[in-house]
């Protein structure tokens, strides 16, 4: 493993924009928070503050949601019709897609994240799905009903159904892809009409601000996208139980979003949560064993670890584990780590210093408990949060290190004796976000996948996604879907017609 230490600069363009003094977005005015205060934007490569933001509390919330309740029941976009509506969306695609440069820049600085990653996968991820979901625009439908109604034999009735916009969205995303989370909920709720209050996680609020603009210069009316940036604490708990909010969704922590869930739960408001994972990568007898290390190396030291699908739970066949293991700690040792905006870096820091000493405190307990660590083992001497590419063996089904989420580049192996072992022990975990089969034989594979209680399942490839595909968990992985058709539901809400003729 060798660590890049040339500092490079960012352009000019992401320079102005970092160095502006940041406000963020109620209607069409950028304000300051109301109470004066501001959070720091760190650069997690090496640790030194790079901007500030407002941070916002529950009166500037309150002043968003009324802003987005007006705009939502009298307004033009109250009264914008459906292919106007695919025209916006396809406008802001269009704007993220020119802004991609400087979108992945900022998104580097703020994150952490490879600059190469976040503008061909982040970005243009969340261009194709904002593309896909104005289709649906034009799309959305309710069906007519021949209905008897029988108490009423000699009546006659004409009977339908219609799908609405739900109303007020509270968004909340977390900080490891900020700016496609942002669109994965930005792009339903457009589609459908709504009007947004999105809340940037406290440690990424740049792109989102820049979304904020770029939906402005989109055609956006003022208060269909607003955008208030401030801690979960404050601001993230007030748009949480605020009541004149109709729909939540949020991603991030298990542990949050079940407090999001029980504030939803007390005013009624709809609510999609994306949630943690301990996600397991199978490996079977017959898999290209290659192939298979390359991508469970990949599977989990991809963004750093910090993916909520992430492969953090590696299970191989006995006859091959000790080789498959080798090949990914050989992959792990042999990593360049270095600052996002460097191309030759393979992996990048972690988003903060608590992240990374939350990962590194794991890492202690693994060790703590007999496991072997035989690729990485800990945090990187120097400036930045960077974090050793970790793989871990001889670990406890029941450990901590296996059966929680860490959240950062730390891979858990062991080897089973046979396919009920495989399916027993990825089933044994509370989450049920993703999991990945490696397998030449197809047959065996499709036996299997029903077995695997999770919301998607990869079949020799992990965390690939398309926009067609919709997104979420089992268990305590959340409740709700991202991306597909799917997700059209959660942002409507379905009405009965029954007219007598």
């Amino acid at each position: 493993m060798s660590v890049l230490e040339t500092p490079l600069s960012p352009s000019t363009e992401a320079m102005a924009f970092i160095q502006r003094q940041h406000k963020f977005l109620i209607g069409e005015q950028w304000l300051d928070a109301q109470d004066g205060r501001t959070l720091p934007v760190i650069n997690p490569a090496n640790g030194e503050q790079i901007a500030t933001v407002p941070s916002g509390d529950k009166s500037d919330i309150d002043k968003a949601v009324a802003m987005a309740r007006q705009t939502f029941e009298d307004s033009d976009w109250s009264r914008i019709k459906p292919v106007d509506r695919q025209k916006l969306l396809w406008n802001f695609a269009d704007l993220i897609e020119k802004n991609a440069g400087l979108l992945a820049e900022i998104e580097s600085l703020d994150n952490g994240k490879s600059v190469v990653i976040a503008e061909h996968v982040d970005i243009r991820l969340a261009v194709d799905f904002l593309r896909y979901m104005a289709g649906f625009a034009t799309k959305i439908e309710g069906r007519s009903v021949d209905v008897s109604v029988p108490f009423m034999p000699d009546a006659q009735f004409h009977g339908y159904t219609r799908r609405e916009a739900v109303g007020v969205v509270g968004a909340i995303v977390a900080w490891n892809f900020p700016l496609l989370l942002a669109c994965w909920k930005l792009g339903p709720a457009l589609a459908t009409g709504c009007t947004v209050v999105l809340k940037p996680a406290d440690e990424t609020p740049l792109t989102a601000l820049m979304l904020g603009e770029l939906a402005l210069e989109a055609g956006y009316p003022p208060g269909v996208l607003n955008v208030v940036t401030g801690t979960g604490i404050e601001a993230g708990a007030a748009l949480s139980h605020h009541p004149d909010v109709d729909k939540l969704t949020f991603t991030g922590s298990t542990e949050v979003g079940k407090m999001i869930g029980k504030a939803a739960m007390d005013t009624m408001t709809r609510v999609t949560l994306e949630l943690g994972g301990k996600s397991p990568t199978i490996v079977l007898e017959d898999a290209d064993l290659q192939n298979a290390a390359a991508g469970a190396a990949n599977a989990i030291f991809f963004n750093q670890g910090q993916v909520c699908c992430a492969g953090s739970r590696l299970y191989v066949h006995k006859k091959h584990f000790d080789n498959v293991v080798a090949d990914i700690s050989d992959i792990a040792s042999g990593m360049t780590l270095g600052a996002g905006l460097d191309p030759n870096a393979q992996m990048g820091p972690l988003v903060s210093a608590k992240q990374q000493q939350r990962v590194c405190n794991y890492i202690e307990q693994g060790r703590s408990s007999g496991a072997t660590i035989t690729a990485g083992g800990g945090a990187v001497d120097g400036p930045g949060f960077f974090v050793k590419p970790t793989v871990m063996v001889d670990v406890n089904q029941n450990s901590s290190v296996v059966q929680e989420e860490i959240f950062g580049p730390v891979l858990v192996a062991m080897p089973f004796d046979d396919i009920e072992e495989a399916v027993r022990i990825a089933n044994d975990s509370q989450y049920g976000l993703g999991a990945s089969i490696w397998s030449n034989n197809l047959s065996q594979v499709h036996r299997m996948i029903p077995r695997i209680k999770s919301g998607s399942v990869w079949v020799n490839c992990h965390t690939a996604l398309d926009p067609a595909l919709p997104f979420g968990g089992y268990k305590q992985s959340g409740l709700g879907r991202e991306m597909g058709s799917d997700v059209i539901e959660h942002y409507t809400e379905v009405k009965s017609v029954l007219m007598s003729i």
